[in-house]
């Protein structure tokens, strides 16, 4: 949607503009829609499409924003943000000052690959616009990235996993619900391009959770930015939790290391039924 631009006298006068809320006594409106009406209707994901895009996204749309939050919602004990969040919330810092710690952790090496994935992806794309089959563009994309030393490219391979669950689940998802096109086909074909390269036949570089959500903000029409703000609201409650439990469980102002942390929590467990 965009946005109105002031004119005129109202521009003469240094008013500026907003599209987002409008509040008034008694009422709320979020990009149009009474606060009041959407509460107990629309869920959080869809809200968020709203504030972001300026409309409400379809069921199907909706289900994938609630799916691509979750995907994100907590990265562990060890990534960067989370240790700062933690070393802010070991120094007695509020609850607030902990998470934006970690959020002021992000950065391009660390939670910067859904923004350097979908310029790949994008490279490829003005490829197959130019001409090339989807499968061409993927091998010719991998070929470059292994010239210029781009290996393992954003959005592919994982430090500790073979197979990334999330990013099979949101593929999965994006299929089952018919708004994989472009992007999905695209990163698909990098994947197994990737695979079949001679100079990386001993590396395993399946799409990662950043990678998918990449591809399917892409198909969803979705801007970079947008995703790259899905990252940063999926993350703070997974901080805010890490800030709670440092807090409650350990003692204040200790060296935290990553690498001697050890789970205590319940064993894995299924979901209670019906859930989809």
């Amino acid at each position: 949607m965009a946005p109105n631009r002031p004119t005129g006298l109202a521009a003469a006068n240094g008013r500026w503009h907003t599209d987002l809320t409008l509040i008034e006594p008694n009422r709320i409106l979020i990009r149009g829609y009474p606060l009041d009406e959407m509460m107990g209707r629309v869920s959080f994901g869809e809200a968020i499409h709203l504030l972001l895009t300026g409309e409400l996204p379809t069921p199907s749309i909706g289900r994938l924003v609630e799916a691509m939050l979750v995907s994100f919602i907590d990265h562990g004990a060890t990534p960067p943000s989370t240790l700062a969040t933690r070393n802010a919330a070991t120094t007695g810092a509020s609850l607030r000052g902990a998470v934006a710690a970690g959020v002021l952790g992000f950065g391009r090496h660390h939670g910067g690959d859904i923004l350097a994935c979908r310029a790949v992806l994008d490279e490829g794309l003005a490829r197959v616009r130019s001409g090339s089959s989807v499968a061409d563009a993927a091998s010719a994309l991998v070929a470059r990235l292994v010239e210029t030393d781009e290996i393992p490219p954003p959005g592919f391979g994982h430090r500790y996993h073979t197979r990334d669950p999330r990013a099979t689940r949101l593929l999965q998802l994006a299929h089952e619900l018919e708004v994989d096109h472009h992007y999905a086909q695209l990163i698909r074909a990098l994947e197994h391009a990737l695979g079949r390269h001679a100079a990386l036949a001993d590396r395993s570089l399946p799409v990662n959770v950043d990678g998918a959500i990449a591809a399917i903000c892409g198909d969803l029409g979705l801007s970079p930015e947008v995703s790259d703000a899905l990252l940063i609201i999926s993350r703070v409650p997974g901080l805010a939790a890490h800030a709670l439990e440092e807090q409650r469980r350990e003692s204040p102002m200790r060296p935290i290391n990553p690498t001697t942390h050890a789970y205590d929590g319940p064993s894995e467990r299924r979901l209670p039924t019906p859930r989809k």
